[in-house]
């Protein structure tokens, strides 16, 4: 088992930045790619974005937060950001961390461990 613990999740409004943190084990660091999905009401769970090990030179996004959405990771930190800007009322949704075998098949939602998920909201 893999632990992926995030936190920073809230209420924004619309336009307004936030920036969600996923702790991992340094195992998780080195030997996963990481990522991010989020689950909207009603809808089914997408992929949002994702880094690969270590370097963190591969990153991958969903065309509907691209521009708007950074990830990046601190080594020393063991951990991965999801910078969210000019966030709008449908990035609504909990986001959850997750980690996989390569950034690649991150995106293509082949997941092997989640995170707990933390709620965002974002309000018109």
């Amino acid at each position: 088992q893999v632990p992926l613990v995030e936190s920073g999740g809230g209420l924004v409004q619309a336009g307004n930045s936030l920036r969600l943190s996923c702790a991992a084990s340094r195992r998780a660091f080195t030997n996963y790619a990481m990522g991010w999905f989020r689950q909207a009401p009603g809808k089914e769970r997408e992929f949002v974005a994702a880094i690969n090990s270590w370097s963190g030179h591969n990153t991958y996004y969903a065309d509907s937060v691209k521009g708007r959405f950074t990830i990046s990771k601190d080594n020393d930190k063991n951990t991965v950001y999801l910078q969210m800007n000019s966030l709008k009322p449908e990035d609504t949704a909990v986001y959850s961390c997750a980690a996989g075998p390569d950034s690649y098949a991150l995106a293509r939602g082949a997941v092997d461990y989640w995170g707990q998920g933390t709620q965002v909201t974002v309000s018109s």
